[in-house]
């Protein structure tokens, strides 16, 4: 189980979003590479970055402030965000992301997926953000009549290395994160599942430890970090102690 801290792009700052509405953003920090390196000295071991002004646009659209971040880390970063070619996906893991996640061209070209996943084993996601179990696209401003489940299904034995599943209507607003819908997805597929949207507290880490969240890979967390409702060295406590008792009854 892996905690993503997260860095959401915005004319080049760090920012969180409320529900998706680009008009509900709150600045966090006008240096996303300085808040990278304060979540790795935190202790954190991966990073989440989306870069929102990509996502409605289509391509990538806060390049500079990425490549800062990675010039910065020693941790792997996972890159989300107008990546809807394979030159873009190319790109970015040539630069060094470790991990790029495709959202809305996995819905609409959902070859692209699978031959990126075929050439870059290991290091393609697909990102699904849904509203009411239905497949949002183009930075959330679409829904589609495509369902979570489906769209994950779609992906099965493609080589995909993770689902990320954001629960729209609780992302950025401290609601907690939609367990049922994110293990039933996790129960449906063989593709390990990263939980997004709504992580509020240390409570909700902890919920992270339970039994039936082993077969989670991990879990994101944002303005709970932000705004000081989540404490990282306690969060990241729980989520190792849950790590060494798992790997002890094994």
């Amino acid at each position: 189980m892996i905690l993503f801290p997260a860095i959401d792009l915005k004319e080049g700052q760090c920012v969180r979003l409320a529900q998706g509405d680009m008009t509900r953003a709150t600045v966090f920090n006008d240096d996303p590479a300085e808040q990278a390196r304060a979540f790795e000295r935190q202790g954190f071991e991966y990073l989440h970055v989306v870069d929102l002004d990509g996502a409605f646009a289509g391509a990538p659209r806060n390049a500079s402030a990425v490549e800062a971040i990675l010039a910065t880390l020693k941790i792997p970063v996972q890159l989300g965000g107008g990546i809807r070619e394979m030159r873009t996906i190319a790109r970015w893991l040539e630069k060094g992301v470790a991990r790029v996640i495709i959202g809305t061209a996995a819905v609409k070209d959902p070859a692209l997926v699978r031959e990126a996943a075929r050439l870059y084993p290991g290091r393609i996601a697909v990102g699904i953000d849904a509203k009411d179990g239905m497949v949002a696209v183009e930075g959330w401003a679409r829904t589609t009549r495509m369902s979570a489940l489906d769209l994950g299904r779609s992906f099965e034995n493609a080589g995909v290395a993770a689902i990320v599943y954001t629960d729209i209507a609780r992302d950025g607003i401290l609601k907690g994160l939609n367990m049922e819908a994110t293990l039933a997805l996790a129960d449906a597929l063989t593709i390990p599942v990263i939980a997004s949207g709504g992580l509020a507290s240390l409570e909700d880490v902890e919920r992270l430890t339970w039994s039936d969240c082993a077969r989670l890979a991990g879990a994101i967390t944002g303005r709970a970090l932000y705004d000081g409702r989540l404490d990282p060295a306690q969060a990241l406590a729980l989520i190792r102690g849950a790590g060494r008792s798992s790997r002890a009854s094994a």
